[in-house]
């Protein structure tokens, strides 16, 4: 791979494993060696740092300090090589992990919801972690719905990664964020089907979501009582490397790696 990607990944509700869904996919990437960074844009209810087992009292910065102009962005990246690749990200220049948590203090998201913040502040953001970290890939976990951040993340995305659970209110709000896409030029989109129940036919809900929306669908992950167990405590590709769910996150990262 010659370029950086910026990847967003989105879903127009929330509950369908986006943030699972990201840091596993990102896991996977880094594994095979690429640098990647994965930043936390739901301001409004954080949450991705407890997928990486990452303590918010050892966060000295977060995304909220780089906008309110306390630090530079990549002050607030951790590096969570080593513990989520074992020794695989313990020397050299490569792989890395790098994890831009949000706050989870009550008084940093009540002023979010209260003042806002400077969107395009964060694209800038964006583009200097890509640059000042190296990164091959930046995930974006971004807040569930249709808001100025969504836009901003589409705008500036190379790739699109819908979440979509079976479920007709995810599928009919998912035809809005097609559609902005589509309006904003992202360069590539594809869906992920989560929360697949046992006996599906999975050639006909393939057909049947890619023909709805035009796209394709590049996985089909199987509801999970492994991943309702594990309860975003830790990474379900390191605790389950063979589960057919992790085989399906691999063919997620298998059409990055295009």
């Amino acid at each position: 791979m010659t370029l950086p990607k910026i990847i967003s990944t989105h879903s127009f509700r929330g509950g369908t494993g986006k943030s699972n869904t990201t840091a596993n996919v990102a896991v996977l990437l880094a594994r095979e060696g690429y640098r990647v960074g994965v930043i936390d844009t739901d301001i409004q209810s954080p949450g991705i740092h407890l997928v990486f087992q990452a303590d918010e009292a050892s966060f000295g910065r977060c995304l909220n300090d780089y906008l309110w102009g306390r630090c530079a962005i990549e002050e607030a990246a951790y590096d969570v090589s080593v513990k989520c690749l074992g020794p695989a990200g313990s020397g050299g220049d490569r792989p890395k992990l790098y994890l831009i948590p949000s706050s989870l203090r009550s008084g940093e998201i009540a002023r979010v919801l209260r003042e806002g913040y400077d969107v395009g502040r964060l694209n800038d953001g964006l583009q200097a972690l890509v640059q000042r970290l190296a990164l091959d890939y930046l995930f974006i976990d971004t807040h569930p719905g249709v808001n100025e951040e969504t836009l901003l993340s589409l705008a500036v995305s190379d790739v699109l990664v819908l979440i979509v659970r079976p479920d007709k209110q995810d599928l009919q709000g998912t035809a809005v964020t097609v559609e902005l896409a589509r309006r904003l030029g992202v360069p590539e989109l594809f869906l992920v089907v989560n929360k697949v129940a046992p006996g599906t036919d999975l050639a006909a809900l393939r057909e049947q979501i890619g023909r709805l929306f035009g796209a394709d669908v590049e996985a089909l992950m199987p509801l999970s009582t492994e991943m309702v167990r594990l309860g975003s405590h830790d990474l379900f590709c390191n605790r389950y490397p063979d589960h057919p769910l992790t085989q399906e996150l691999g063919k997620i990262v298998a059409r990055l790696r295009r």
